[in-house]
């Protein structure tokens, strides 16, 4: 069974490939999240300063260790004990770091990136600000088109988001999007690219494994 499903995810990530590549991204497809990792790391220069986006795949593959271990300045705002004034500083440098990370919430078969996010540096780093932007996506993030993208992230995963960070929201509640108006609403900017900004070097690294969701 298992051996199925890898070579139905490795048919489905090469079919996404392609197409991200006809759009102008920077593709690689890795087997696993070990074989990400070294991916990014070879992605990285020397003496890069590195931004962090809010993702549970970045933090999966085990990078952020890495990265720490080499002697590498690193911005993240999920540091435990950060004020909020520190908080919203560290998203400003993200935002002008020599490299972002982060991962996507969605990616159509037709080679579509699409996010939505709350505060919007996440999405914002994506498309201006740092010299490369490096999206490290598990197969789990495709999806058939902008319409079941837009259903999947608001109804599975904003709903596991708020249930992780324990928000008292809706979905957090009922499993599902109740299309909110709560002050501490998460889904408040959509973003889809659909070809690479003109300022921003972006490469994809499309992993068959579930990461993130």
């Amino acid at each position: 069974m298992r051996e199925l499903e890898k070579w139905l995810g490795e048919k489905q990530l090469q079919r996404v490939e392609e197409l991200l590549k006809e759009r102008g991204f920077n593709v690689l497809l890795v087997e696993n999240k070990e074989m990400a990792k070294e991916k990014v790391l070879e992605l990285i220069p020397e003496g890069a300063t590195v931004g962090i986006g809010g993702s549970m795949t970045i933090r999966e593959i085990g990078i952020i260790e890495e990265l720490e271990k080499r002697g590498f300045e690193i911005y993240h705002h999920w540091k435990p004990g950060l004020s909020p004034d520190e908080d919203l500083e560290i998203r400003k440098k993200e935002l002008i770091s020599d490299v972002f990370l982060s991962s996507v919430n969605a990616i159509t078969f037709s080679g579509e990136i699409v996010n939505i996010d709350g505060v919007g540096n996440r999405v914002s780093a994506q498309i201006f600000g740092p010299k490369k932007v490096i999206l490290v996506v598990g197969k789990n993030k495709l999806v058939v088109n902008l319409e079941t993208a837009i259903w999947h992230i608001k109804n599975v995963v904003a709903p596991l988001n708020a249930k992780r960070l324990n928000l008292d929201l809706p979905c957090g509640t009922l499993g599902y999007c109740a299309d909110c108006s709560n002050p501490k609403k998460m889904c408040r900017v959509i973003t889809i690219m659909e070809a690479p900004p003109s300022k921003t070097e972006i490469w994809i690294i499309l992993v068959n494994e579930n990461l993130g969701f």
